[in-house]
């Protein structure tokens, strides 16, 4: 890597008040970072044309320089196959002239003739700059059907040699890549190393905005590019504060875990957001002080009553605001002269009404005295092993391992029903608003070391710094899931981008695939978040690949089957001898193989007997049950007698994932509760939602390095 090369040319071409580099400039910037490209030479005279071709040899390509035209071949300003001194300088003549014509006051600096490379498959690769995960690279088909197609796939920069094998393995035509019906592959580690090197290059010369090599014709002997494309900024970029991860961590300890909240705004009015803070603080259990703030009241709710937080006698670590927006700025000054650790601010009014300038007032107040803020514009929050309940909302008291947290308030009040609703094990439940300043980064931080967190379901509307995220959620990815509802996916429309790559950069692709890059798990709606954090923390991690469907009812079989096509999962090939071992216990006109049909006539001890198979052979690393109701296995007779099989396997230090799924009447309902009880996620009337869970937890699994052979 020749640093000091790429830094000459791109100080040139801004000393020259340009934003884009010409190809042979940008030729030079590949030379100096190992990325191939053909043969060339920059032709001033048709003459000169003819002396390049003929030295080059064999067929050439006329491109137009011009730091005017980016899209040369709108222009008419490229033309293939040239062969020999005479069609290069006719060659020159017409693309000068195609190209006054497309644009009449263009700077020309001439024509490149260019080696003629082909050969192979066409693809793409590139980088942008996207505005919430920074540098961000593309791999994917190439040549004039790029956006077309749109077969595409995007990691962070920098990225290592199996990241980007990743991406040339991780499109639609891979396939193709990897050699189809006979074909002879293109070497694939070639372009990885290409990848790898645009990515470094990107990295270390953050001005570069958008690079394109498009085409790249990859083939069996390597991979060259023949056409090179380099954007620069045309402004400072700033980035979002950063915050040390032991900031972070100090104050969201004392957010979670504060031994004294204030309530400015605390009333004695029903109806008012500050008397249900103060009722759901003491109601809920909170042990710490509680200090109300109201001018006008002596006491409230039993409780001494202060001017403003500076009368408070004592240490205060988080302040609740329940005033309406115009007061806020003023309390918080005072919060930040009384040294106050965090901020949680409720109240409306602020860039989501259109008023940002108040919004940046008390951003800029916050940063000033060091204050951390949460919202605003939120319902509050949530975290259950203090019974503490800083909200609006009423006090949620089924303590578990999941946290939740969401962007919008009324998908807070959607999180908070389901999980009273399904009694899941909720450890906090966190309101995020504008994200003027704790953001999801700051959360997970926190999650990430919090014992009492097993599983964190986020949903969100954008990342404010999405490289900060991904760096946090690959950290706690590892040791524990992270489900996230994005929502957007829609594609945002073609934005103005000069590159194909900034161009197929514009929708939820950079989104899907980077939080994937993360290792995060990504539900297609809220209902799947939500099914997902209820759900992950009961799954055992699984130890293989191999998938075992056991069910009572042919149309289930083929159902959970699709589901598991679908969910990415691997329905084991049963071997022989296991194949025996089922068609023991399922009668002859059933079915061994996999889905394994035991038929609907069966009584409880065949559920029983292929359950226990399934769960006591170690080649078998998942189960899925299908479930159809009988009178001779009645649904709670079905659901008791797994949960027992189950909780056996268990003791005998056997625990594999068994998800179900029931089909019949109201009963199955009881029953879907009762295993949920057990660790057995299930569901009634669904085949597709129990495979849904389970493909989570394998996703979660693989990207954490998790699974054994």
């Amino acid at each position: 890597m020749d640093e000091e090369v790429v830094r000459e040319v791109l100080d040139a071409v801004r000393a020259a008040g340009r934003d884009s580099l010409t190809a042979p400039e940008g030729k030079r910037v590949c030379d100096a970072y190992g990325i191939p490209t053909p043969g060339e030479g920059l032709a001033t005279s048709a003459d000169e044309a003819a002396k390049l071709a003929e030295e080059i040899g064999g067929k050439v390509v006329a491109k137009i320089v011009s730091p005017d035209i980016l899209h040369k071949t709108e222009a008419g300003g490229v033309i293939v196959g040239v062969s020999g001194g005479d069609e290069a300088r006719t060659a020159y003549d017409t693309i000068l002239s195609n190209a006054k014509a497309y644009k009449a006051d263009a700077d020309i600096t001439g024509v490149q003739i260019q080696e003629m490379v082909g050969g192979g498959h066409e693809v793409i690769i590139g980088a942008t700059t996207d505005g919430t995960f920074g540098k961000v690279v593309a791999f994917g088909l190439g040549g004039v059907l790029v956006e077309v197609l749109k077969d595409v796939t995007f990691r962070l920069a920098p990225l290592d040699e199996a990241e980007a094998r990743s991406m040339v393995t991780g499109i639609k035509a891979a396939e193709v890549l990897q050699g189809a019906r006979g074909a002879e592959p293109v070497d694939l580690d070639a372009l990885a190393d290409v990848i790898t090197r645009v990515s470094r290059l990107v990295t270390d010369f953050p001005e570069i905005s958008e690079f394109d090599l498009n085409p790249v014709f990859a083939s069996a002997s390597g991979a060259v590019a023949a056409d090179v494309r380099i954007l620069l900024e045309t402004e400072e970029r700033t980035g979002p504060v950063q915050h040390s991860q032991e900031d972070i961590l100090r104050a969201m300890n004392t957010m979670m875990n504060p031994r004294s909240v204030a309530v400015i705004g605390a009333s004695d009015q029903a109806g008012k957001i500050g008397n249900s803070v103060m009722k759901n603080l003491i109601n809920g259990g909170y042990a710490g002080e509680i200090y109300p703030i109201n001018p006008k009241a002596d006491e409230i709710q039993g409780r001494k009553a202060y001017r403003s937080v500076a009368d408070i006698p004592g240490d205060v670590d988080v302040a609740v605001f329940a005033v309406p927006a115009k007061f806020v700025p003023a309390a918080l000054t005072e919060c930040g002269e009384k040294g106050v650790t965090a901020v949680v601010m409720i109240p409306s009014g602020f860039a989501e009404t259109g008023n940002q300038e108040l919004q940046d007032e008390i951003v800029e107040i916050a940063n000033r005295y060091k204050v951390r803020m949460l919202g605003p514009n939120i319902y509050g929050y949530y975290y259950t092993p203090q019974n503490l309940c800083a909200t609006f909302c009423t006090p949620y008291d089924v303590k578990g391992g999941v946290a939740l947290t969401s962007q919008s308030g009324g998908i807070g009040m959607a999180i908070l029903g389901f999980a009273r609703t399904t009694k899941m094990g909720v450890s906090a439940i966190v309101g995020l608003g504008n994200k003027s300043d704790v953001d999801e980064d700051d959360l997970l931080t926190f999650f990430e070391h919090d014992d009492n967190t097993q599983c964190v379901a986020m949903h969100l509307e954008d990342l404010k710094d999405g490289r900060a995220f991904v760096e946090t959620a690959k950290r706690m990815t590892r040791k524990k899931p992270v489900v996230v509802l994005k929502a957007g996916r829609t594609a945002m429309g073609a934005r103005a981008a000069s590159s194909h790559t900034g161009a197929l950069a514009g929708d939820d692709k950079v989104y899907d695939d980077i939080l994937r890059q993360a290792g995060v798990v990504r539900a297609p709606g809220l209902n799947e978040m939500l099914e997902y954090a209820r759900g992950l923390p009961l799954l055992p991690t699984p130890q293989g690949e191999n998938v075992v469907i056991i069910t009572g009812a042919g149309g289930s079989g083929v159902l959970l089957s699709d589901a598991c096509v679908a969910e990415g999962l691997s329905l084991m090939d049963i071997p022989p001898d296991l194949d025996e071992a089922f068609r023991a216990f399922i009668p002859p006109f059933g079915a061994a193989g996999n889905p394994i049909d035991i038929t609907g006539g069966e009584p409880p001890s065949t559920y029983e007997a292929t359950i226990r198979l399934g769960l006591d052979d170690p080649r078998i690393h998942a189960l899925i049950l299908g479930y159809w109701h009988t009178i001779v296995t009645p649904p709670m007779v079905f659901a008791e007698l797994t949960a027992k099989v189950v909780n056996e396997a268990r003791a005998r230090g056997i625990d594999k994932p068994v998800v179900a799924s029931l089909a019949g009447d109201t009963e199955v309902e009881q029953a879907c509760d009762y295993l949920f009880e057990h660790r057995i996620v299930a569901y009634p009337y669904t085949t597709e939602r129990p495979v849904a869970v389970l493909g989570a937890k394998y996703r979660w699994a693989r990207a954490a390095g998790l699974i054994g052979g």
